[in-house]
């Protein structure tokens, strides 16, 4: 019976799956938070660098979305408001963890944080050239987007990792949808310089 309920959820859309959760059925936010759990953490974890802090702020989204889906109006898409609701609670993550430790983010120059989380290296013999060229890819790509500024950083994370449409992102930030194409060209010229003083100096040989 029970998989039987979940092979219906599974094919309910968002609006649907709103007015069952609306209605007693605690099932079907169970099933939002399965259809939006990877995305929701892919969001923090891009924003904020730290997988700890990534997981309690993703938990933190979805209590506070149990708390308030009953007041959902529908006025966005319900995929728009839960990405509000992350973007809101990583910038005040952001800001908290600012203010407690001002020199917590690891330079892209200079030695790792004593306190950071080690980098995974991946593990030696045949076939690893293309893991590791690929986690190499991603901690430098991480490490550019943490010297980035904030608003640069956000629509960088919502359109070019996130694949998130202009209007969507529009709806999400609350800013006109030529703030965001314009923003996101700065932001991308900006990233680039980064990644380019940053591959300059490792892989540049004299």
């Amino acid at each position: 019976m029970l998989a039987l309920l979940l092979a219906v959820l599974t094919k309910l859309s968002d609006t649907e799956l709103v007015d069952r959760f609306k209605g007693g059925d605690q099932q079907a936010f169970s099933h939002i938070v399965r259809r939006y759990q990877d995305r929701v953490f892919g969001l923090c974890l891009r924003w904020l660098g730290e997988r700890a802090m990534a997981e309690e702020v993703a938990q933190d989204v979805f209590v506070a979305l149990y708390r308030s889906l009953a007041r959902f109006r529908g006025e966005s898409s319900l995929s728009t408001w839960i990405y509000r609701v992350a973007v809101n609670h990583c910038k005040n993550k952001r800001l908290y963890s600012s203010r407690r430790r001002r020199d917590r983010h690891e330079p892209l120059e200079g030695r790792q944080r004593d306190d950071a989380p080690q980098r995974e290296l991946p593990a030696t013999g045949p076939g690893t050239d293309a893991r590791l060229e690929r986690n190499q890819a991603q901690a430098l790509v991480h490490e550019a987007l943490e010297a980035i500024s904030e608003e640069h950083r956000q629509v960088i994370v919502l359109r070019d990792i996130q694949d998130l449409d202009y209007h969507e992102i529009a709806e999400i930030l609350d800013l006109p949808r030529g703030t965001v194409k314009s923003r996101l060209h700065r932001a991308r010229t900006e990233l680039a310089r980064v990644l380019r003083n940053r591959i300059g100096k490792e892989d540049v040989k004299l």
